[in-house]
């Protein structure tokens, strides 16, 4: 009786399923670096791996993702998104291999009366939180509300963080944006904002200006900007020194960017002597100057596509103190395969040459 319950319940979900659209998409994506100048083999090899599985019946996915490198199994996720009526719904859960759980995120949005509702909830570890959310607009007036729950500190009397209402209006010829935090201690702090005001005569200088009020205290801080057009092919990072508002001290220039389209590759010169904040791929290296020649839009060779980079190290030991050789290859072999190779060559430590390996499927 039982096994002709449970057949009939499987048979009616398939009815239920028929006419809905189904689909099965993912994609693998692979990559091997090889090492020669390793001693023992196995540690000339590093990998990694994401393997992506979705599912799509009707309004819902379901997908998972796997992650793999040298040392195994590392990562496993777990993700739905999909339609309740006027309901949105996602949720999202971690899972670490050695059986432990990492984390869960859902949320849950619907459109009210002309405004957004929505809710996040979050487990991570013995931790909860809680975020209900509302935005809208009433003509230029934009409105977004959040409220927080789940204080780690136990201040308030139940897990209550902050309420955050955010509020964007155009005021005389400049658009604001004001923020109102009240806390577990009630009122926090209300802060307006702007940014683009225009100084006669110097249209390449504009002011942003922020306001805070909290219970005891009005800061008001102005930041210059600088916007030399997309006249020229070259780009200028410069940093302002200031004291209070309204007197500059120095401006000086970081670095700077040329960049021009010749045929089918785009070359790119890019310096940076600044102290913090290195752009485009200096970002997070420890060298200061970069030059590369890439395909772009124009290039003539079908499904490829190419880049090369040459990096200087200021006081390198290297001729014209070139420190690093990166080179990388794509090509689409066929609509859902794409095979990629790269070589690294670090000249600065001994010419270390790091080979990459690599495909993408998708399906």
């Amino acid at each position: 009786m039982r096994r002709v319950l449970a057949l009939g319940l499987i048979f009616l979900f398939a009815l239920g399923c028929i006419g809905l659209a189904e689909q099965l998409s993912g994609s693998w994506d692979l990559e091997i670096d090889i090492d020669p100048q390793q001693a023992n083999f196995s540690d000339s090899l590093e990998l990694y791996s994401i393997l992506k599985v979705n599912y799509t019946i009707g309004d819902w996915t379901f997908g998972t993702a796997t992650v793999l490198d040298h040392n195994g199994w590392v990562d496993q996720d777990f993700s739905t998104t999909g339609m309740l009526g006027a309901f949105t719904l996602t949720a999202a859960t971690d899972f670490n291999p050695n059986a432990t759980f990492g984390s869960l995120v859902a949320t849950m949005s619907v459109p009210f009366a002309g405004a957004v509702l929505g809710m996040q909830f979050t487990l991570e570890g013995d931790d909860t939180f809680l975020t209900v959310t509302a935005s809208g607009n009433a003509g230029d007036v934009d409105i977004d509300i959040d409220i927080n729950f789940g204080d780690n500190d136990a201040i308030c009397d139940f897990p209550f963080d902050e309420v955050t209402i955010r509020i964007g209006f155009p005021f005389c010829c400049a658009d604001i944006s004001s923020s109102l935090t009240i806390g577990c201690a009630g009122f926090d702090q209300i802060a307006f904002s702007t940014s683009g005001i225009a100084i006669p005569m110097l249209p390449w200088l504009s002011i942003g200006a922020n306001l805070v009020y909290t219970l005891q205290t009005k800061t008001l801080t102005l930041s210059p900007a600088f916007d030399f057009g997309t006249e020229t092919c070259i780009d200028f990072y410069i940093a302002v020194a200031s004291s209070g508002n309204l007197s500059i001290d120095s401006v000086s220039i970081e670095g700077i960017k040329l960049s021009c389209d010749t045929g089918p590759v785009t070359f790119t010169g890019l310096s940076f002597w600044g102290a913090t904040g290195k752009p485009g791929r200096l970002s997070g290296t420890d060298y200061w100057e970069v030059y590369t020649i890439e395909t772009n839009a124009d290039a003539c060779c079908g499904p490829m596509s190419f880049d090369v980079s040459v990096f200087f190290l200021e006081n390198g030991l290297r001729l014209f103190d070139v420190s690093m050789i990166d080179a990388n290859f794509e090509i689409a072999i066929a609509s859902q395969f794409e095979f990629s190779m790269g070589l690294e060559i670090d000249v600065e430590a001994a010419a270390t040459t790091i080979w990459t390996l690599g495909f993408l499927i998708t399906w």
